[in-house]
């Protein structure tokens, strides 16, 4: 997915006069959010945290990255202080090198959680990218391999009880379908 350029530049638009430094894409895996908060990355001059280097694996589920998204990466933000975050190694299965952050008059969060309730008292920019069901799990295994259909079967379940309870959408200051276009 790439948003064209008429609606990446409304997004920056938005962005800039709601003056927000934290802009959070989330939404399901899949969705195009990672296309998208590199776009925003670039555009914007800004670092892009990925939650997938945030959960410890799949058995974290989509409130795993919650935990070190607080503290490795939101907590300093806010601080003032050097922003910096461990990857994990999905293949490994082990947590890998420190990746520094650096300093920008923006920051963008992407992945499953990225704009959980936690981001809502920072003044987040909250972005929310949605395809259905089966474009997404098309996506995922492209990517992923065939061998992972169980796995995504089981986040996509995950994922969907996480954004029930946290009513991510419909927190959403902007909602993108997943070939680009504001819905």
């Amino acid at each position: 997915m790439t948003v064209p350029p008429s609606v990446l530049g409304d997004l920056l638009d938005r962005i800039r006069s709601a003056d927000a430094r934290l802009v959070c894409v989330d939404g399901p895996a899949g969705s195009g959010k990672t296309t998208l908060a590199a776009q925003l990355g670039d555009a914007l001059e800004a670092p892009v945290v990925h939650m997938d280097d945030l959960y410890e694996g799949w058995a974290a589920g989509p409130d795993g990255g919650a935990a070190n998204l607080r503290r490795w990466v939101l907590d300093p933000l806010v601080a003032g202080e050097p922003v910096r975050y461990r990857r994990y190694d999905w293949i490994d299965g082990a947590w890998a090198e420190w990746h520094d952050v650096p300093p920008s008059a923006h920051l963008v969060v992407e992945g499953c959680g990225a704009a959980a309730r936690q981001v809502d008292a920072l003044g987040a920019f909250r972005i929310w990218v949605e395809a259905d069901d089966a474009e997404r799990l098309r996506r995922g295994l492209e990517r992923d391999g065939e061998d992972a259909r169980d796995h995504w079967l089981r986040w996509m379940t995950d994922e969907a009880e996480h954004f029930a309870r946290e009513r991510t959408r419909e927190r959403a200051d902007v909602l993108i379908d997943g070939f680009g276009t504001p819905s």
